[in-house]
């Protein structure tokens, strides 16, 4: 019984250094280079982001009120579920806006653009 045990622990054993030669020896030998993104690069991709940031938020700001007025109605029809779904929803659309706004910041500050907050 302890041969056994003694066997299937020498094959594990030379099993597991196997494959981990096979896994060492397909690895590439050269280093992968990643390219070097320049700050104008970057400030353009950011005009871009600072773009769709400003249309999200005005869509949000848009959308707040109507959201806010369906859940006084709401609450006031007795449907509570209903409204602390929607209140939980203006919420996290409050956040995001709030962090949009905190980036359009980064963004300015980064790349000195002339992009404002909403």
């Amino acid at each position: 019984m302890i041969r056994k045990l003694i066997a299937v622990a020498a094959v594990s054993g030379s099993l597991a250094l196997g494959v981990a030669g096979v896994a060492g020896a397909t690895t590439p030998s050269t280093p992968t280079v990643t390219p070097t993104v320049t700050h104008a690069a970057r400030c353009a991709k950011a005009e871009k982001v600072a773009t769709r940031i400003q249309t999200l938020e005005t869509k949000a700001a848009a959308w707040v009120p109507k959201a806010q007025a369906r859940e006084a109605k709401a609450t006031a029809a007795g449907h509570t579920k209903l409204a602390t779904r929607i209140g939980n929803r203006i919420t996290r659309v409050q956040t995001r806006e709030a962090k949009g706004t905190a980036l359009l910041a980064k963004i300015a500050a980064k790349c000195g653009t002339t992009t404002s907050g909403s």
